[in-house]
């Protein structure tokens, strides 16, 4: 049990009814988990309001409730708190009942619309291999030193943040690399976490569903930088347009990289093929198993945050060169009779153009491309169109089929995405609804050296339909056909 006192301190409260002399078991914003003696907060959430279940959370034993407006009536001999702003409030809780364990490690936080996946887990990999006891929190898993846990979401909610970095610090992590979503930003969970180094990846269109406009979105991630304390660094890459924009207000110590303009690490694709590519960063050439243009911007960004920490250049260059995709990022497959699969987590529009932008540079141009490809329900509608059109732009055929439909009709997500099919598209389009009967007419399409793209589910193991989640792995289904 925890000192309500403890749990209270250092940010602005008031108290209504009660005293802050109780102690607590444990800090809950779910009703239904609400056990005798917990601490509730009822937060006013994106699609629901906590306080609707205040009443619900006392029945269930709550000791104490912390919330933005009081309820009617308040049982007696129970505490209540009040807040200005429950998200923030529950952000500092979480920290305050764990104990500041982000103080004990260097934590670098990953954002960006696409590669922070890949940059945080290959940092991971990296710092694990030069021998650091490390933490993750990815889209994919949460890791604390070689012992894996389920992911729910690429940013957790503060408990389970600050629970995860309690037990990395427990297990002597000396560094936590982590996802930073721009809804984590948005909903304060990343608030109350000493970050060390922030990382900006890049930006383009996605999430609209959520932040309405484009400019909401970027001002999301770039609150992740303005919060940054100046013994921070900054790492950004300089050849985004938006790059600079996301370094304006930032007060940590900030350090560019970059490809094509000038920056303070300078890297140079000098050949790529199907199987990776020679990539030369301050000078250094050296080969790496990765292959594509994002990737050599992912790794530009692992090596300028490992600098961060590492003067060995030499050594960290040696260990880069050793990793291998992150499953469902660019995760080839090939057959015995040589017909190539490639199972990606491209959902935005900018990610199917640079994951089929990276075949084209690497196929010989007598293969043909194959593209299965849907769009998640219940997301994004404008994006859909131009994932359509993207595909279409660089494939010799285009299947469209259901992603992660959820409450939305699998054919009129289609249907959305097919008015984004150019006039002059030569090539040909076919719609498949059930995804695992798409995958086996592009296998059943496929020649010996053609290239089929598997988009955007990625790493996930699931169909999401109706509320419910079914067993559903394109890298299996793939294997299966190409067999």
């Amino acid at each position: 049990m925890k000192s309500l006192a403890d749990i209270l301190s250092n940010f602005e409260h008031k108290i209504v009814q009660g005293n802050d002399t109780v102690h607590v078991n444990r800090i809950v914003f779910n009703s239904k988990e609400v056990k005798p003696g917990d601490l509730f907060v009822a937060i006013v959430g994106h699609s629901t309001d906590g306080h609707k279940y205040i009443v619900q959370a006392f029945e269930a034993g709550a000791e104490a409730l912390v919330c933005e407006k009081i309820p009617e009536s308040i049982p007696s001999g129970k505490t209540v708190v009040q807040v200005k702003n429950a998200q923030l409030a529950l952000a500092a809780m979480a920290a305050n009942y764990y104990g500041h364990p982000s103080e004990t490690m260097k934590v670098v936080g990953i954002t960006g619309t696409n590669g922070k996946t890949t940059t945080a887990t290959m940092l991971y990999n990296v710092f694990r291999q030069l021998g650091y006891p490390c933490g993750l929190f990815s889209t994919v898993k949460v890791l604390i030193n070689d012992e894996e846990m389920p992911a729910t979401h690429t940013t957790p909610d503060p408990v389970t943040i600050q629970h995860h970095m309690a037990q990395m610090r427990d297990a002597g992590c000396e560094y936590c690399f982590m996802e930073v979503s721009s809804h984590g930003i948005e909903q304060y969970r990343t608030e109350y976490i000493h970050f060390n180094v922030g990382v900006f990846t890049n930006i383009t269109q996605d999430h609209l569903d959520y932040h309405e406009t484009f400019a909401n979105y970027l001002n999301a991630k770039k609150r992740f930088f303005d919060r940054l304390p100046p013994d921070a660094y900054a790492i950004y890459n300089a050849d985004d347009r938006n790059g600079h924009i996301m370094m304006q207000n930032c007060n940590g110590k900030k350090r560019s990289y970059a490809l094509k303009r000038p920056a303070d690490y300078k890297a140079r694709l000098v050949r790529m093929e199907m199987g990776g590519m020679l990539l030369e960063i301050e000078g250094i050439q050296f080969w790496t198993l990765l292959t594509g243009l994002f990737n050599a911007y992912n790794l530009m960004a692992i090596y300028a945050t490992a600098t961060c920490f590492t003067d060995d250049k030499q050594e960290l260059l040696a260990v880069l060169s050793k990793q291998n995709s992150v499953r469902g990022r660019f995760e080839r497959i090939i057959s015995e009779q040589k017909r190539y699969a490639i199972v990606d987590y491209a959902h935005t529009p900018d990610a199917v153009a640079n994951v089929l932008s990276t075949i084209k540079e690497v196929r010989t141009g007598n293969e043909k491309v194959i593209v299965v490809i849907g769009a998640g329900g219940n997301r994004d509608k404008t994006k859909r169109p131009i994932m359509a059109a993207n595909a279409c732009k660089y494939a010799d055929t285009v299947i469209f089929t259901s992603d992660n439909p959820r409450f939305e009709k699998p054919q009129d997500i289609i249907d959305e995405m097919k008015v984004g099919i150019p006039e002059h598209y030569t090539g040909s389009t076919f719609t498949i609804e059930q995804r695992e009967e798409a995958i086996k007419v592009a296998c059943g399409l496929a020649q010996p050296e053609d290239i089929i793209l598997i988009a955007g589910k990625g790493h996930e193991t699931y169909q999401e339909v109706e509320g419910k989640r079914h067993h559903f792995d394109d890298r299996e289904i793939i294997l299966n056909y190409l067999k």
